[in-house]
């Protein structure tokens, strides 16, 4: 089997991007993995999943995030029947569901871990987990961090870091960039992996030159993991996302110049232009 590497964005659909037909079946073309960031504001029909299903591949990555009903407003407890219901919404993604992800809010910490344990002994054995916290007591205690590695490497669940130290290396340069620097959480960078699939979120600037030159550590780190036998998954973001597309694509050819054993990503059809007719 060739070596791969899986790359997306937190979306399959933008302005930017013009796609003749299925939006989803399109951004396949360009990438093999997508964050589900959707199914935290609100779950799909299960007809809606298996629309996605029809529209990628089998090998096609999903990350899907678990709804903030679960994750913030329950913070992970007495969600049994939300949790059931949203598993058997997602099932027809079977091993498309590359990974089913809890992002919890910047006031879970370690005195919630817990929480954290019970939730897991309430989940099918076997799923594929990932978690991705911001408290800042993880990133700066050494502590609070074994204790969370421990809860997360009883079930293997990997630990998903949300790389933003880009986009705070200089002030804002444009609305997106501070809107962007408003939203998302401002933490140490860890690149150390759990599990055989890590999972990485990056977020560049306006910029594209400052986000390739900010991801070295990544390039690196991802081409280790895969000589290592991992299998490692990274999402590109920036301010605007509209060319994240295209950056995850340059971040996957930078890798494969280290890894040159690395598949190539499928060639993107061209998008019909639009007419007046």
């Amino acid at each position: 089997m060739s070596t791969r590497l899986h790359v997306g964005c937190a979306m399959w659909t933008h302005t930017a991007w013009p796609v003749s037909g299925d939006k989803l079946r399109g951004y396949a073309q360009w990438c093999n993995a997508v964050e589900g960031n959707t199914t935290f504001y609100a779950v799909p029909a299960r007809r809606t999943v298996e629309n996605w299903a029809n529209q990628t591949d089998p090998d096609f990555r999903f990350v899907i995030k678990l709804p903030k009903t679960v994750t913030h407003e329950r913070r992970l407890s007495g969600v049994d029947t939300e949790l059931r219901q949203f598993l058997d919404t997602m099932e027809p993604l079977g091993s498309r569901m590359h990974a089913l992800w809890a992002q919890l809010p910047s006031s879970f910490g370690p005195a919630d871990l817990g929480a954290l344990a019970m939730f897991f002994r309430g989940l099918p054995a076997g799923l594929p987990l990932a978690v991705e916290v911001r408290h800042p007591e993880f990133f700066t205690d050494e502590s609070a961090a074994a204790q969370l590695e421990r809860v997360l490497g009883r079930v293997g669940a990997e630990w998903v870091p949300f790389d933003t130290t880009v986009l705070f290396a200089a002030p804002a340069a444009s609305p997106a960039e501070f809107e962007a620097r408003s939203k998302k959480p401002r933490l140490p960078r860890r690149v150390k992996a759990l599990t055989g699939a890590p999972i990485v979120r990056y977020h560049g600037r306006d910029d594209s030159e400052a986000t390739v030159e900010g991801w070295r550590t990544w390039v690196e780190q991802t081409a280790e993991w895969l000589r290592e036998g991992r299998s490692p998954t990274v999402f590109l973001h920036t301010p605007d996302n509209a060319s994240s597309r295209d950056l995850a694509r340059r971040f996957h050819d930078e890798v494969r110049t280290l890894v040159p054993e690395l598949a190539l990503l499928p060639d993107p059809a061209e998008a019909e232009p639009m007419t007046l007719f």
